[in-house]
């Protein structure tokens, strides 16, 4: 049982304070507030945790890492870098260092949705249970034995009942813990299933045209089984923000023959698209300034990917229909069965009087699925929470690389930048939500040898976690190219679904455990 005492302070009002006994199960405190504004809604927790206990709390979108941690670790910001630097490439912008202080102290971690204490297999784990609100912001001192759960509704404006804390708490097996959230949160079934397939990004880039694509579809075809995937990945538009033609250069004949072929060869077809942002080179970004997004005068920076690029408004009518006329002319002009929507935290940096940021970011997750149907969307650059129920297969991690761990310089950036690394450890610590929350992405896996800086080991890592922690399993290579090494490399990843009693030792070192035939593998990540 945990005693927890709350407040919530106003702009003119009396600030409203209280203390709660909760217990295992669902815990909701909703209030009668004052006609006014909420300036904080926060409650305290005394948690001990032994020295030897770790503490997960979840990153803010799919490619925060978030591991795992000890006492003696800490939370990097963005504090450390110069302003100038932070505001030119938009450092702060990819994940919530915008809204949520980063004190850098050791013992003191933070982040979004739901945490846990594990001691060896024992979880204790509290958990959101509604996010429209506002996100539950959870941080926790080791100093003071002190779990802060705050809901991020600063400036909402409030009068009569409202739901302060929607909370999930369980004491029990890494299972049972995570069963009796998922359950409580009643989401809708899943849809779809475990899939195989390739994406186009990781080995060509933007650098795509129609002989390179295919080339690559007919060296998968041989490979793949019907009802794979064969994703095109960004490069194929002209612009960021321009979905409705295709880049008259690189594919002048457009992309529905392209489906065409997919089809016939029994795969479904992929496509990427942001459709949240635009670039400063697209078309509607040049022609429609007023569809970006604007806070305090000036339109959303997002960060500095091509070259910048920028938010768009979802409360404007003609951005809504124009998002819709953009994934109609993709599902139902070129023929795609799933869409790679990328970079969506775009939707919702802030809220407003009435409606919180994470309300805004779910809205927009609610329109991608009204507008998507019953097509299939992998969620990518997403707030973790809202995307629950919203899609269909969802990334847990960042962008693998093609090295291990990026340049020193980029390491030193954000939590959310380009990390083979820090892709397999959110892969093995959100590995919860795997099959539970939606059919979890924990990136591509490489087999190739050539435009690759991984050693042999470190491509057996990634894609042996891929296939162990991962529904959607896709590689990055010209499956045409492989060698007879490499097939049978693939069809072992294959098999690896099959693994079972697959256990996690993250006490002392990080190793991954499993059985397969019979027989007791172990995997050490670096």
């Amino acid at each position: 049982m945990y005693r927890l005492e709350y407040q919530i302070s106003f702009e003119k009002s009396p600030s409203l304070c209280g203390v709660a006994e909760v217990d295992a199960g669902e815990f909701h405190l909703r209030l009668e507030l004052p006609e006014d504004r909420i300036v904080r809604a926060q409650a305290v927790l005394h948690v001990d945790c032994a020295a030897d206990e770790k503490v997960f709390i979840n990153g803010y979108q799919t490619w925060t890492l978030c591991p795992e941690y000890s006492r003696e670790d800490y939370i990097m910001g963005a504090r450390h870098m110069p302003k100038p630097i932070v505001d030119y490439f938009g450092i702060d912008r990819y994940g919530d260092y915008h809204f949520v202080d980063y004190p850098e102290k050791k013992g003191f971690f933070h982040g979004e949705s739901w945490c846990y204490f594990r001691l060896g297999e024992r979880y204790r784990l509290i958990a959101s249970l509604d996010e429209k609100p506002g996100y539950t912001l959870f941080s926790y001192d080791h100093e003071f034995s002190q779990l802060r759960i705050e809901r991020d509704c600063v400036g909402i404006r409030c009068g009569g009942e409202y739901p302060v804390f929607d909370l999930y708490f369980a004491d029990g097996t890494e299972d049972e813990v995570f069963d009796g959230w998922f359950a409580a949160l009643n989401l809708p079934p899943l849809r779809g299933e475990p899939m195989t397939g390739y994406s186009s990004w990781y080995n060509r880039y933007e650098d795509i045209n129609e002989a390179s694509i295919r080339a690559d579809l007919e060296g998968c075809a041989a490979i793949l089984k019907p009802g794979d995937l064969f994703q095109i990945d960004d490069g194929w538009e002209y612009a960021v923000g321009d979905w409705l033609e295709t880049d008259p250069i690189k594919f002048p004949h457009g992309l529905k023959p392209f489906v065409e072929d997919i089809h016939a060869r029994g795969l479904k077809a992929g496509l990427w698209l942001a459709p949240f942002c635009c670039c400063k080179k697209s078309r509607i970004y040049r022609e429609h300034p007023d569809w970006l997004y604007m806070h305090e005068g000036k339109s959303w920076y997002c960060g500095c990917n091509w070259g910048g690029f920028y938010s768009l408004d979802i409360d404007n009518p003609e951005v809504v229909d124009y998002i819709e006329r953009s994934f109609k002319r993709v599902f139902d002009d070129w023929g795609f069965d799933l869409v790679k929507l990328d970079f969506l935290y775009a939707a919702a940096p802030f809220g407003d009087e009435f409606e919180t940021r994470a309300g805004r970011m779910i809205r927009a997750m609610e329109l991608l699925r009204r507008c998507c149907g019953d097509k299939l969307i992998l969620g990518c650059g997403v707030p973790v929470m809202p995307a629950f129920g919203n899609v269909d297969y969802c990334r847990i991690s960042c962008d693998v690389g093609l090295d291990w761990d990026n340049h020193p310089v980029m390491r030193w950036t954000n939590l959310e930048h380009v990390s083979t690394r820090h892709a397999i450890l959110n892969s093995i610590f959100r590995r919860q939500l795997n099959g539970r929350a939606y059919f979890s992405d924990p990136d591509v896996f490489f087999l190739r040898e050539d435009n690759l800086k991984l050693k042999p080991q470190q491509k057996h890592i990634l894609a042996t976690v891929n296939s162990l922690f991962g529904s959607l399993l896709l590689c990055s290579d010209n499956m045409g190219q492989y060698s007879e090494e490499a097939k049978a490399q693939y069809a072992q990843l294959l098999r690896n679904r099959d693994a079972k009693n697959i256990r996690v030792n993250a006490d002392t070192w990080l190793s991954v455990s499993y059985e397969l035939d019979g027989v007791t593998h172990t995997l050490k990540i670096e």
